[in-house]
């Protein structure tokens, strides 16, 4: 058996479930400023990330 699958044995079992709160509440927050950014982006004229990807490769 490898380490990897092994559970920690110093009672630090409830760390990780610490940090996939803090992870999924960043995602949350990088989806809600990505999805502003879009909105920007359309607002300013174009239709969001294609227009930007298309932009670039012109």
């Amino acid at each position: 058996m490898s380490e990897e699958s092994v559970p920690p044995q110093d009672g630090s079992a409830g760390q990780p479930k610490g940090l996939l709160e803090q992870m999924e509440e960043l995602m949350a927050a990088l989806n809600a400023d990505l999805s502003a950014l879009d909105a920007d982006l359309q607002s300013a004229g174009g239709s969001g990330w294609a227009s930007a990807e298309e932009s670039e490769l012109g």
